[in-house]
């Protein structure tokens, strides 16, 4: 099988300083994760002045400050980005952003030119922007936080309107015939992987329903993965077991730092075991086929049992329930041929425990 596909979720944990998106890039290289991702952002474009912030965020931040205030100050420069971009291909590490509008879109996909780019949760139900996403013809990861089968359904109908259409505004019976086409079908399972994902920060653990990753597959024939909000590496270590090929985790260098992502997120030795874990439970998946491991076959002579002389039996004796009994090592006739063998004339001697052995092909 192939391995998972590690996102170390740096998002805005940065706290918008270059200095600590360089040394988040390090810490994600170092625990071995696949990508580290970013958020991309224009918050004027993004958020209004009146949008509230989220319960999380108001314990985690400045209460007097707005959501759009709080956000500004996590912005990074398109210069900034090249400088992560750059970064990452220093170190060997996959570079990846969430751009939240289509200037950002623009950014990732055309003035850096990233392979793929992340739909988040929060713009599932965003058409214009699923559009835009589809019109740069990258492969998408897409989170579906908050929704129900019904709303993916159509995100994945404006996406296939997208990557089979040229630029236009289309209607609602194109976006639908799109979906239901061949070449519709075609181009989502060449672009889309879904991200099972709960939106809260931290996730509770009764809420995270890892089932729905079956749910998904059987839905849409896609590959699914997670994007996990909870705490600790116990989560996304399962959603691997359970067949999740993508792993989403945020990560930060401190817990206690400022900002409102930080206490929801794994530290740096957190994110380093959970990407061990995850590749211990890979190789533990192992194959369909019940046979004995390479390992187990020097200890099948030790912990397997022969039939052995339960007394004391001389040559010309019959073997009976009485003189014939099961015990280890098991180098010597299987317990399998036990019935067989009552009955049976003993052909020699035999001391008490001693494995029973015959002539012949037994």
């Amino acid at each position: 099988m192939d391995n998972t596909y590690i996102i170390a979720e740096a998002g805005v944990n940065h706290n918008g300083e270059l200095t600590m998106a360089l040394r988040l890039i390090d810490a994600a290289a170092a625990a071995g994760a696949d990508a580290v991702k970013f958020q991309t952002f224009k918050s004027a474009q993004v958020i209004s002045k009146w949008a509230e912030k989220a319960d999380y965020q108001l314990k985690a931040t400045a209460t007097a400050e707005s959501q759009l205030e709080m956000v500004q100050r996590l912005e990074l420069t398109d210069a900034d980005h090249q400088a992560l971009l750059r970064h990452c291909q220093a170190v060997g590490i996959e570079f990846l952003s969430t751009p939240f509008d289509s200037e950002s879109v623009d950014l990732l996909a055309n003035k850096l030119q990233l392979g793929k780019l992340k739909i988040p949760s929060g713009e599932i139900t965003n058409a214009p922007l699923l559009l835009k996403f589809a019109h740069t013809n990258k492969p998408v990861l897409l989170s579906t936080g908050m929704s129900t089968l019904g709303e993916i359904e159509y995100a994945l109908a404006v996406l296939a309107f997208g990557y089979t259409n040229s630029n236009h505004r289309p209607t609602s019976d194109e976006i639908r015939q799109a979906y239901l086409s061949e070449e519709g079908q075609d181009s989502l399972h060449k672009n889309v992987k879904l991200l099972h994902c709960t939106t809260e920060y931290p996730a509770p653990y009764g809420e995270i329903n890892l089932r729905v990753m079956a749910t998904l597959r059987a839905a849409f024939g896609l590959p699914v993965g997670l994007s996990d909000h909870t705490q600790g590496i116990a989560i996304p270590t399962a959603a691997v077991a359970l067949g999740a090929v993508i792993i989403e985790k945020h990560f930060t260098l401190d817990r206690n730092l400022p900002g409102p992502d930080h206490q929801a997120s794994l530290e740096p030795s957190e994110l380093k075991a959970m990407v061990e874990a995850i590749r211990q439970v890979e190789l533990a998946l192992g194959s369909a086929r019940k046979l004995p491991g390479r390992s187990e076959m020097k200890n099948i002579p030790i912990a397997r049992k022969s039939l052995v002389a339960a007394q004391a039996i001389k040559q010309g004796e019959i073997f009976t329930e009485h003189n014939l009994t099961v015990k280890r090592p098991g180098t010597g006739i299987s317990p399998t041929k036990y019935w067989e063998f009552l009955g049976r004339i003993a052909e020699r001697d035999y001391a008490c425990d001693e494995v029973i052995r015959v002539s012949g092909n037994d």
